[in-house]
C-alpha cells in the first residue's frame, strides 16, 4: 500500500495552479483553498478584498513514490513568476503571492535548497515565502476543478510541459 504525501503551495490564482498540477503523474487529488492568514473559515470575497492574509493556494496529495517534492517544487517555480511580490500576471494583492507551506522539516529544508538553486538559475531575487503549513481551508465548491468544468486554459500562468 501506497503512502501518500501532502504539499501546499500558492502560485497566484489558484486555478491555472491546480490545471497544471492535476496533469502530473503520481498526484492523486487536489483542492484548492486558503492558508497563511488569520480569518477562519473565510470566504472567496473576503480573501480578495484583503485583509484575511491569506494566500489561494493548491493542496496537492501525492505518492512520492511516483513524484518526488522536489520534482513537485520543480513544477511550482517554473508555473509562476516567484520574484515578484503579491502578484502573478494580471492579478494583483497578497492572496496572490508565491508561497510554499511546508508540512515537515524535510520539506522546509528541501524548499529553502531548491529556492537558492533556482535563484541562482535565474539570476533574479525570488520573494517566495516559505511557512508552516496552517489551517487548509477549502474553497467553495466552484473554485474546485475550475478549468476542468468551464474548459479553456489558464491566462496568468506558464504551463511548462510536464514530462514526469
Amino acid at each position: 500500500m501506497n503512502k501518500t504525501k501532502i504539499a501546499y503551495f500558492g502560485a497566484g490564482c489558484f486555478w491555472g495552479v491546480e490545471y497544471l498540477f492535476k496533469k502530473v503523474p503520481g498526484i492523486t487529488k487536489t483542492e484548492v483553498g486558503y492558508m497563511g492568514g488569520k480569518k477562519p473559515n473565510p470566504t472567496y470575497r473576503e480573501v480578495c478584498n484583503d485583509g484575511t492574509g491569506h494566500a489561494e493556494i493548491i493542496k496537492i496529495i501525492y505518492d512520492p513514490a511516483l513524484v518526488t517534492y522536489k520534482k513537485l517544487l520543480e513544477l511550482f517555480f517554473k508555473c509562476h513568476n516567484p520574484t515578484t511580490i503579491d502578484r502573478q500576471g494580471p492579478d494583483v494583492g497578497e492572496q496572490y503571492r508565491s508561497a510554499i507551506f511546508y508540512t515537515d522539516k524535510e520539506q522546509k529544508k528541501e524548499a529553502e535548497d531548491y529556492l537558492k538553486v533556482y535563484e541562482k538559475e535565474i539570476g533574479k531575487k525570488i520573494v517566495t515565502e516559505i511557512s508552516q503549513a496552517s489551517e487548509f481551508w477549502k474553497a467553495e465548491e466552484y473554485h474546485q476543478d475550475y478549468y476542468g468544468k468551464k474548459g479553456g486554459q489558464p491566462y496568468c500562468h506558464i504551463m511548462p510541459k510536464v514530462n514526469f
